[in-house]
Parts: C-alpha cells; structure tokens; sequence
C-alpha cells in the first residue's frame, strides 16, 4: 500500500549502517528506494517467497514469526523503527525462511534486493556493518532458542515481557509498557498457547509483578521478573 503523504529521512541519518557508503552510493541508493506504507496485520513477506526485496521500518512496528503446526504462529522477532529484514534471504540468493507482517500500521523503506546485494559487494565498510548486525541478529535467535526449550512457562513469558521493555521502552511513568500486545501474540512470543499466556499473566497481577489493563502492561517488580526469567 503506497503513500505519499510523508516525507521521511534518507537512509543515512536513520540507521548508521547506511552511512558507510560514499557520496555517489548515497544518491544512488536514495534513487532507488521508495516508501511503503502497510495496515495492521498487512503480510509483508510469506515464507518461501523469492527474496526480490529487503526492507527499513520507519515507522510502527513488525512482527517476523514462522508458522507452525495447525497455522499457529512463533514470533522469533519484533522489530522496532529503523531495523532491517529480510536482508539474510537477499545476501544468501535464498527464498525468505520466514513471515513478515505489520504488527500495527507502519511505514518502511523498501530497496530490491539486487541493489542492495550490489552496495553490499561494493563497500567493504557497508557490508562489515551488514555483518555486525547480522550476527547480532544470530546470537539474538540462538539466545530465543535456548530459552523457548528450556525455560517452563513462567520463565518464558517473563523473558517475553523484559523483552519488550528492552525492544521499545517504557512509558513516561517508567514502568509502562511503549507496546500494547495482544494477548494472542505475547503467546506466540513465549511458544504457549494463549489461555496459558492469560492465566500466567494473571498470577504475575496476583503476585504484584505487574499489573494489566486491558493490552497495557505495568511493570511493577521488574527484579523478580528478571530473576524469574533467569531462573527459568
């Protein structure tokens, strides 16, 4: 869905990354980028599509999932403005192994792939950076990983919520949530069925750890929720 109703910054002066590339590789990625706009719960990417695209959120957010048996989803990621993805599919010449869909309405920049492959073998500088958050990208999912297997349901669903207060912050208040998830996905995110997620979000309110009004989370005891989350 396209827009042309805001203006936004050029590549360089919202994610670093971009600003390893000269002058003259600037204007030419600026040339050939364009602006995307996408409704809540808008499909970005399907998994198995050719990788024709890579993408910068500008602004809302995305949710990037698999799914799995019975259609149910696992969200591996939230993204936050400024993130990119669907890069791995595009560097590796692979179909995209994954889902990508707007969390709420959002804003993105969209560049082909082939560009964006060509900046990649073209500067040395732009394609370390590309490595470096590749990599971060890794140990992030090996981490996740590690964590859906074996912490118990208590453990996963505290990781979810400091996951969220690191991703996106926290309100004016400094306990508050910057995110209103549904409850369906926070479920996805913890690998549990949604009536597990309410029940074990109801004894975290019981238990004074946080409270919850309809999606807004408040955190009230954010050290028992890390120690929970450690312990697993």
């Amino acid at each position: 869905m396209k827009r042309k109703d805001v203006v936004f910054s050029p590549l360089w002066e919202l994610n670093p990354i971009w600003d390893t590339l000269t002058e003259e590789q600037k204007q030419w990625a600026a040339e050939h980028v364009e602006v995307v706009h996408y409704d809540k719960n808008a499909l970005i990417h399907a998994e198995g599509d050719e990788s024709l695209s890579i993408w910068m959120l500008l602004t809302g957010k995305v949710r990037i999932y698999k799914e799995g048996i019975g259609q149910r989803a696992q969200i591996i990621r939230l993204l936050k403005p400024c993130d990119l993805f669907g890069y791995r599919a595009a560097i590796a010449g692979e179909p995209y192994n994954s889902c990508a869909s707007a969390f709420e309405p959002c804003a993105v920049y969209r560049m082909d792939s082939e560009i964006f492959t060509r900046l990649v073998r073209e500067n040395g500088q732009f394609c370390y950076q590309v490595m470096l958050t590749m990599a971060k990208d890794l140990a992030i999912s090996e981490i996740q990983t590690v964590n859906l297997t074996q912490k118990h349901i208590r453990g996963r669903l505290a990781e979810s919520i400091l996951h969220l207060r690191s991703n996106y912050g926290l309100e004016a208040d400094g306990k508050t949530l910057a995110m209103r998830i549904p409850r369906e996905d926070l479920a996805n995110m913890s690998n549990m069925i949604t009536s597990n997620a309410i029940r074990t979000l109801s004894q975290f309110a019981q238990e004074g750890l946080i409270e919850i009004d309809g999606r807004t989370i408040r955190l009230l005891n954010e050290k028992e929720l890390e120690r929970i989350s450690r312990l697993g």
